[in-house]
């Protein structure tokens, strides 16, 4: 903790802390007269009905205020940074890190590597539990918290710390015993690595991971992701079509397993695999409530889904029809385009969305433009990673229609910035059209193909 407390960035209106006049600027200091180390502490001593809480206002005066509420009510308060600490680096060097294969000149925060296991309960973040210390278990297992995302990658200790380039590498997969023994949920993650951890490894993986079910609720398996920033790097190969349906039948192999032992499908294969090998996606009961849509397990499945049920609700709707043509006239003059900007890993499953939505409704028009990654190099086909530049160089020649579409995900979270620091409004001014920005739902897209800006949260 540091010695001012922790600063308050802002106070939620109409919360506990605005009635008890904290505000912006005060400082935290203790709750119930413990010290607040982070976010960990804070959680756990705020989910009481009574506490006595020592805030620092901007003058210097300490203020003890008593607060009476609801056991899970929240006091409103958000603060600096979220972890309530500064963030712990990662100490790996691992083989297939993408950090490592940014091209130099981007901006310092894209190359901080996080291993923070506090982190894996704010964010998501997926943790190696390499950097987790003693205390930090401890604090899990007493607060109770969890799910915790772990960076597994093989369950053989001596690959492990080969692949991670530590030496405690494989012992540290030692604390999933302790999390099971305790009760903590968990979800895991492999990056598959072609003739390191896939084949027999990956069985031996799989296999020793049903053994911390039913607290380890799912596994993913995802291909490592290789930029042609790759000089002087571990050499790793991209897999084939071939090696992307061994790695199925595995895992399907292994869902079959477990489905019938713990009513779970447990392993999941990511979107890519299912694309590199020409193979149907799995329907939607294979996800088990899409636990792992972070690493794209299933994105695909539940986009599609969603955007076939917004479709079908606006066929059946009274009216529906009649006012989407009226706007169409009135708003468009009888015809309205929309270009949907995508990578090409998602490009034929919205191609086959706009032709279904064209069919329905004559008058619009979407055309789905996919954006190689000359960036980060071909081999990189999320929409996820596609720079502005790369946008702008391949749409400026094309007719984009009234306006593009753009997912969400490739902009900092909260800001309209791209990977390469460009903003939405310098591919706006490129362009010479407006930019819509698409929250990561069938709904959302739907929406965007009639023309409507989406919202941000």
């Amino acid at each position: 903790m540091k010695k001012h407390g922790h600063i308050i960035a802002s106070v939620l209106e109409g919360s506990i802390a605005e009635e008890m006049g904290i505000e912006p600027g005060d400082s935290l200091i203790k709750i119930n007269k413990e010290t607040v180390e982070d976010v960990f502490d804070y959680r756990f001593f705020i989910d009481d009905t009574y506490l006595e809480i020592l805030i620092k206002k901007q003058n210097g005066e300490e203020w003890l205020l008593e607060i009476d509420k609801d056991y899970d009510e929240d006091l409103g308060i958000e603060f600096e940074s979220s972890l309530m600490d500064e963030y712990r680096s990662c100490h790996n060097k691992c083989i297939f890190c993408f950090i490592d294969q940014m091209p130099p000149g981007m901006r310092e925060t894209l190359y901080f590597k996080d291993d923070d296991s506090r982190l894996s309960f704010l964010q998501g973040n997926y943790v190696t539990l390499t950097n987790m210390k003693d205390k930090d278990l401890d604090r899990i297992i007493q607060y109770h918290m969890g799910p915790i995302n772990i960076s597994v990658q093989t369950m053989n200790p001596e690959l492990r710390c080969m692949m991670l380039h530590n030496r405690f590498a494989g012992e540290s997969l030692k604390k999933m015993d302790r999390l099971y023994e305790a009760g903590i949920p968990m979800n895991g993650q492999i990056v598959l690595c072609k003739g390191v951890n896939d084949g027999e490894e990956l069985e031996r993986s799989i296999r020793d991971l049903t053994k911390y079910l039913p607290y380890m609720e799912s596994v993913s398996v995802v291909p490592v992701g290789l930029s042609k920033y790759r000089d002087g790097l571990y050499p790793l190969e991209p897999f084939t079509k071939e090696d992307a349906i061994k790695v199925i039948d595995t895992i399907e192999k292994w869902q079959k397993k477990c489905l019938e032992e713990h009513d779970l499908h447990f392993i999941h294969a990511s979107d890519e695999w299912y694309l590199l090998a020409e193979r149907p996606l799995p329907e939607e009961d294979s996800y088990d409530g899409y636990l792992q849509l972070e690493n794209g397990v299933g994105m695909l499945r539940l986009l599609i889904n969603e955007f076939a049920e917004a479709l079908e609700e606006a066929k059946n709707e009274p009216g529906y029809q009649e006012e989407m043509m009226r706007v169409l006239n009135e708003e468009f003059d009888g015809h309205h385009k929309i270009s949907l900007i995508t990578g090409r890993l998602a490009a034929p499953f919205l191609r086959q969305m706009a032709a279904d939505f064209m069919a329905e409704f004559p008058g619009y028009e979407v055309e789905v433009i996919d954006i190689r990654n000359d960036f980060f190099g071909e081999k990189i086909t999320v929409s996820g990673l596609i720079t502005a530049q790369d946008l702008i160089a391949q749409a400026k020649e094309k007719d984009l229609g009234n306006s593009i579409a753009i997912p969400c995900n490739m902009l900092r979270s909260g800001e309209h910035v791209f990977l390469d620091d460009q903003t939405v409004e310098d591919v706006e001014k490129a362009l010479q059209v407006p930019v819509i920005i698409v929250k990561s739902s069938g709904l959302a897209l739907f929406e965007a193909m009639l023309g409507y800006e989406i919202e941000e949260d």
